[in-house]
């Protein structure tokens, strides 16, 4: 009854701009988000690169998804994942790490792949990493004051983890609506340096090709690439007998590709490969 007040007054003028505007409509906000089990997780696009950073310098040292899972709890607690360049204290970066205490010059801190390797390096010091709960672990290496408040970022951390390391197959998709367009090469970078030479990329154009024979590792080089959409919008990508195109106004979903070209696991060969195209 309201609308067909509101349509009254407006005229059929007015209802054609109403219509135009479509106040019913709703745009869902530039990040990405993982959908794993049910459940979703949105990250921002500055969140989401430093996930993806995160999480490949846990590939890039053979630790376990565990690891990435503990570690970006732990960076959702101190930093709400932004490489910030201030806290308590001296505490600076991704993970709020002091100079003073031992964990590097405040350039280093600052540089997110360093102080997620200096992360990963004191957490394996922990003989027990593996069976405590994530929590704990993080706590163990950061010694908070605040002993329980890494648990409640645990189901999004988990869920991220699983994704950016393959082991969830489908479950990123992303939107970066900005004009400005970057190369697929520095979009790959962050996934070359964690999986090279287990993950062969090649680039042709717009589009990086990523093949290994484990599904895992090419599911994580895709997963990883897109993550890193803050640096330049994402057309499409493809795993195997999968694909994904990008969707400006909601977050796409993942379905099966269409034509042979696009299986490129289908040979027999053992190979499989994944692809990301950045929009130009």
């Amino acid at each position: 009854m309201v609308v067909l007040a509101i349509l009254a007054g407006l005229g059929w003028g007015g209802y054609k701009v109403w219509k135009a505007v479509d106040p019913f409509t709703t745009t869902e906000p530039e990040g990405c988000r993982v959908a794993v089990l049910g459940q979703s997780y949105d990250l921002d696009l500055e969140q989401s690169q430093n996930a993806a950073i995160i999480t490949a310098e846990s590939i890039r040292r053979g630790l376990p998804t565990r690891a990435a899972a503990i570690a970006l709890t732990t960076a959702m607690q101190e930093s709400k994942l932004r490489n910030i360049d201030y806290g308590d204290r001296d505490s600076l970066g991704l993970f709020q790490q002091r100079p003073s205490q031992g964990w590097g010059t405040a350039k280093q801190i600052m540089d997110p792949w360093y102080s997620s390797g200096k992360f990963y390096g004191e957490l394996v010091k922990f003989s027990n990493w593996k069976t405590v709960s994530i929590n704990d672990a993080a706590q163990q290496v950061q010694r908070s004051g605040y002993p329980e408040a890494y648990r409640k970022h645990e189901p999004l951390a988990k869920a991220w983890a699983s994704a950016l390391t393959g082991h969830s197959p489908s479950a990123l998709t992303c939107i970066n609506r900005s004009p400005e367009t970057t190369t697929v090469q520095e979009l790959a970078r962050t996934a070359h340096r964690a999986l090279a030479p287990k993950v062969a990329t090649q680039v042709t154009g717009p589009t990086v090709t990523f093949t290994a024979t484990n599904p895992v590792l090419v599911r994580a080089a895709v997963a990883l690439t897109m993550a890193s959409t803050s640096l330049g919008p994402i057309d499409r990508a493809t795993v195997a007998t999968t694909s994904w195109r990008a969707n400006s106004e909601h977050y796409a979903s993942w379905g099966a590709a269409a034509g042979p070209s696009a299986s490129p696991a289908a040979s027999g060969t053992g190979w499989v490969s994944g692809t990301v195209t950045a929009r130009s």
